[in-house]
């Protein structure tokens, strides 16, 4: 089914070492983490030659943890994309129904799950990138609080916002990876530990949380991510909270007016930072050469071919929006609108332990829906963005299906609360 699927770019197995927690596990790593000697194309032509002298911190782990790698997942080109058709290595599709995209960018990862190619598998969020193609494809995701997981060997596409998480069929399972691959690493100066929670001082883990006592839980059910989407999804979801009410959690309306900001200052601040790491991919340092026989400057533009209409799209948007006279008029006010969205949800996990909304507002796409439209793929991220904007962890978990389409519940909770939300997470799955 692979093949038919394309959900992998690289298939090449390497053996897990000992007898660790994931031993006789399956993982499959998305194109964009770096794996020694095994190529790491980031879904795109520029790097479709280039195999790194060093493993990424996470895939590090996973082998001494004993899990077997499977391969390179297919993904968006660069992780810019919600659909994993813009890969240079051509679409996945979606297991469920192969008309239907698997969401993106880290979509080889999450098909390849629900396909039973890899028993679990590592994706990178940066906007809903795990989330997004979970819920598609009726799999479990998590993104983590920023910090949690070590992003050193994480080809960057956003630096502030992106974090590499688990997918995986269950809740459990994707707790037991998450207990693998996280903790604070010397070779990435963001990953901390939060002091509130006590981790890792503390024995419990993350696995341990899925036990699915939501008894006395509060949950905030966010009004402006619920309004914008399909009715068809918002009964699903609505029929999700009734569950996790029935089992004795508490839910109330809560309202959070900055997140209708969050795609305006997403883009903004994404494709700022993609300007900036992608300036790098010059044909000298890395990427294919423009050759030498002409000026730089035409040399350099030559390099650029080798990048695919939807990375060009967000360089140029990244650059103009930082551009001399441009600056305090887009990328600042997206910072400020940021600084918003994060102290909106710190003031209402005062008042609920989690926020739950619909992971995305639409079912999967067709095939080449989205394509010649970029907006309708963009505004697919509402309900996604807010949370890596606010550095917050949140999981999609499957609620049903609505025409016979995967449907997810996102739950969101505060920084370092990765605990609760798969407590909560896990009452679903049960």
């Amino acid at each position: 089914m692979a093949p038919k699927l394309n959900v992998y770019v690289t298939e090449e197995t390497v053996p897990g070492a000992g007898d660790g927690p994931l031993a006789g596990r399956s993982v499959g790593v998305k194109d964009n983490i770096s794996t020694k000697g095994i190529r790491t194309t980031c879904g795109s032509r520029m790097l479709a030659d280039y195999v790194p002298p060093y493993d990424a911190t996470v895939v590090k782990r996973l082998t001494e943890a004993g899990a077997t790698i499977t391969g390179k997942t297919n993904m968006d080109e660069f992780g810019m994309g919600t659909t994993t058709e813009t890969s240079a290595f051509g679409p996945t599709r979606n297991p469920v129904d192969p008309t239907r995209v698997p969401g993106g960018s880290s979509g080889g990862s999450a098909a390849a799950v629900a396909a039973g190619e890899t028993d679990l598998a590592l994706g990178s969020d940066t906007g809903g990138s795990v989330r997004c193609p979970a819920a598609f494809c009726g799999v479990v995701g998590i993104k983590p609080t920023y910090g949690l997981v070590s992003r050193y060997g994480l080809v960057a596409y956003a630096n502030s916002l992106e974090q590499i998480g688990p997918l995986a069929p269950t809740v459990s399972e994707a707790a037991e990876l998450l207990d693998v691959i996280a903790g604070p690493d010397e070779r990435d100066a963001t990953t901390r530990y939060d002091d509130r929670e006590g981790h890792p001082a503390e024995t419990a883990t993350y696995a341990d949380a899925a036990d699915g006592d939501v008894d006395g839980l509060s949950i905030g059910v966010c009004t402006e991510l619920v309004e914008g989407a399909d009715d068809r999804v918002a009964e699903r979801f609505e029929a999700a909270v009734d569950e996790l009410v029935a089992q004795g959690a508490e839910a109330k309306e809560v309202s959070l007016p900055s997140v209708e900001t969050a795609v305006q200052a997403y883009y903004v601040i994404a494709t700022s930072e993609a300007s900036s790491n992608l300036a790098r991919f010059d044909g000298v340092r890395y990427g294919q050469s423009g050759g030498y026989d002409d000026n730089w400057n035409q040399a350099f533009a030559d390099s650029r071919a080798s990048f695919g209409p939807e990375v060009k799209r967000r360089i140029l948007l990244g650059t103009f929006a930082l551009s001399a006279g441009y600056q305090d008029r887009y990328y600042r006010k997206a910072q400020d609108a940021r600084a918003w969205i994060r102290r909106d949800f710190d003031e209402t996990f005062d008042e609920v332990d989690v926020v739950a909304s619909p992971t995305m507002p639409v079912l999967p796409f067709e095939l080449g829906e989205s394509l010649s439209d970029p907006l309708t793929m963009y505004l697919a991220d509402a309900n996604t963005t807010p949370v890596n904007l606010a550095n917050l962890p949140a999981v999609s978990v499957p609620a049903g299906r609505a025409d016979g389409l995967p449907v997810g519940l996102q739950l969101v909770g505060p920084r370092f609360g990765e605990k609760t939300i798969i407590r909560a997470a896990s009452a679903v799955d049960a």
